[in-house]
């Protein structure tokens, strides 16, 4: 029989093996061999240890890029802070070319405006009055006819004969009326005679009374013939212009047709029915008092073109409800055939006449915090002329429209001939360019300032198309307002005037006088002049320029930059400036002329 096996040696022989992992280490705690059941903080793996570093590294990299970023953003807005501070620098002096335009004071008519409809002063549709055949048409469609014209004729022959045949019959009854007359004189005297009785007698003047009634009633008849017989011919009942017929001869006709013949229409004068707001109507009876005539005008569908001229004839008697507007009739000479009727027209009904009235441009006036305002250039020199010229023979370049005024070397941005360039430099003397003092536009630089803008609060009064009429006081006339330009301009700002054009191209204004003498000097050091042409802004070419930039199609820049039309103020016998054609003298010292180029 086997023995059980029991259990007890197996912890033993489990103890004897493992005995050695009981044994207590030398810190004290009990060694485990198996790293499974190790805690990761006594594993000693160095990629667990690591990991709030790698935290670490992330978070500081994060934040490099975030201060990369920022100190890109702060060195951007610092170069951009000192860009814009040494632009501001370099164009605190530079005029601003804007376009400009004289106030105008004179009389400006108060008017209010409507929509109206011409229509003609009298309108007639020809009818026939009687029946027949349509003969004859005596005018032509669109011909302008006087009253108790001819135009219609129907066929008259069966009303002649009506005529002819009721003069029959008043014949014939006014025979019978004679013998009846004859029968009651001679029984009145029998009667008296006492041989036939009253009521004989009273009979036979009674016949005698129905003849003469007969006799009336021919004559009417007649009568009635005769009229119907003139409705055979149809007359012009006014002066005016007959319109398309309605009918071609030979059709019948009939006074029952619902069609007319023709219509004719009164334009001499003209009518003109408009509307005004019932609110308006008492400055409109207020003007008319006193028996005054106000004046009415007529525009075209743009009001645009004037039409014609007129007076206001009437107001109708009562107010629209519908529409809370009253009409108005105003009658118009239309002399020139220029208003037709049902045309559409706009009216301005004037109501007074302003006396020096101040006048702008409306695109003068711009709007700001402190309420409507102008700017006004002021100062400087003159505006009639070019831009500011350039100076003397070896400088600067000369206007757009005119050469450069005075002998100086360098230019002077626009100095007058003979007057001292800035920097102690006088004029013919020449400074080098290029050194300080040396005038602007000697080495290309912007033009001298004309003049300055002055920021002027206005009030508008009202406004009449494109213009604005101001309240007095706030400007006067002659006074040059900026219309265009305006976006860049500050109060004080330095601007180089141009007057706006009426309607084709600018004229240049300001600038120094242009000088047409031909005989300065040639340039210094017989060096050849070129020719300038005026870039961006109005600005000379210099008297340094490099080569290649300061002429129109690359030839060497240096010497007067003279207009394309017309030569330098200095340099004509030196080759200064340029001209329509090459010239053919040399300068002074033999220098070729290099003026010339295309026109």
């Amino acid at each position: 029989m086997p023995l059980p096996l029991t259990h007890e040696s197996e912890p033993a022989s489990e103890a004897g093996h493992d005995s050695y992992k009981a044994l207590p280490t030398p810190s004290g705690r009990t060694s485990v061999t198996d790293s499974s059941h190790l805690l990761p903080a006594e594993t000693g793996d160095p990629g667990s240890k690591g990991s709030p570093w790698k935290k670490i590294l992330f978070l500081v990299i994060f934040l490099a890029l975030i201060g990369v970023v920022v100190w890109r953003i702060h060195s951007n807005n610092v170069a951009t802070t000192a860009t814009n501070t040494r632009t501001a620098r370099d164009n605190a002096g530079r005029a601003t070319p804007v376009m400009v335009t004289p106030v105008v004071q004179t009389t400006v008519p108060v008017y209010l405006t409507a929509l109206g409809t011409v229509t003609a002063y009298n309108t007639v549709t020809l009818h026939s009055r009687v029946d027949g055949q349509l003969l004859k048409v005596n005018f032509q469609e669109g011909q302008a006819v006087k009253q108790g014209q001819l135009l219609i004729q129907i066929d008259p022959r069966p009303y002649q004969a009506t005529v002819d045949q009721a003069s029959g019959t008043l014949a014939k009854d006014e025979a019978t009326l004679a013998n009846t007359q004859a029968e009651a004189q001679r029984y009145t005297a029998l009667y008296q005679a006492g041989v036939v009785s009253k009521e004989s007698q009273q009979t036979q003047l009674t016949n005698a009374g129905q003849a003469s009634g007969v006799i009336k009633a021919d004559q009417a008849a007649i009568e009635a013939a005769k009229v119907n017989l003139g409705y055979t011919r149809i007359y012009s009942p006014i002066d005016g212009v007959v319109g398309l017929r309605g009918v071609d001869p030979g059709n019948i006709v009939h006074a029952s047709d619902a069609t007319g013949l023709v219509v004719i229409t009164q334009v001499h004068p003209i009518a003109v029915i408009f509307t005004l707001p019932e609110d308006q109507l008492p400055q409109v009876q207020q003007a008319m008092r006193g028996g005054s005539k106000l004046v009415a005008e007529a525009f075209d569908r743009g009001s645009a073109n004037k039409l014609g001229t007129g007076t206001l004839l009437t107001i109708d008697n009562q107010i629209d409800t519908t529409t809370g507007t009253a009409k108005l009739k105003a009658v118009f000479p239309n002399t020139d055939n220029a208003l037709f009727p049902n045309q559409f027209v706009n009216i301005r009904l004037v109501l007074a006449q302003r006396q020096n009235a101040i006048v702008i441009p409306t695109a003068a006036i711009q709007s700001g915090t402190q309420g409507t305002f102008v700017f006004v250039a002021r100062g400087g020199a003159g505006l009639p002329g070019g831009r500011r010229g350039g100076g003397g023979a070896g400088g600067g370049g000369g206007g757009r429209r005119n050469g450069g005024a005075g002998a100086g070397a360098n230019g002077g941005g626009g100095n007058p001939s003979g007057s001292t360039a800035p920097g102690g430099s006088p004029a013919g003397g020449g400074a080098p360019a290029g050194t300080p003092g040396a005038p602007a536009g000697a080495n290309g630089g912007a033009p001298r300032p004309t003049s300055h803008v002055n920021a002027v609060n206005v009030h508008v009064d009202f406004v009449q198309g494109a213009n604005s009429i101001l309240s007095p006081g706030q400007l006067k006339a002659g006074d040059l307002v900026v219309v265009d330009g305006q976006e860049r301009l500050t109060d004080g700002s330095n601007v180089t005037p141009q007057i706006a054009p009426a309607g084709g191209n600018a004229t240049v204004t300001g600038g120094a006088p242009s000088d047409t003498s031909t005989g300065a000097p040639a340039a210094p050091n017989g060096q050849p002049n070129g020719r300038g042409v005026s870039p961006a802004n109005g600005q000379p070419v210099g008297s340094n320029a490099a080569p290649g930039t300061g002429t129109d199609k690359g030839q060497p820049g240096g010497g007067n930059g003279g207009h394309r039309r017309q030569g330098g103020a200095d340099g004509q016998s030196a080759g200064d400036g340029g001209g329509e054609r090459p010239h053919r003298q040399r300068g002074a010292n033999g220098a070729p002329n290099a003026g010339g180029g295309n026109q």
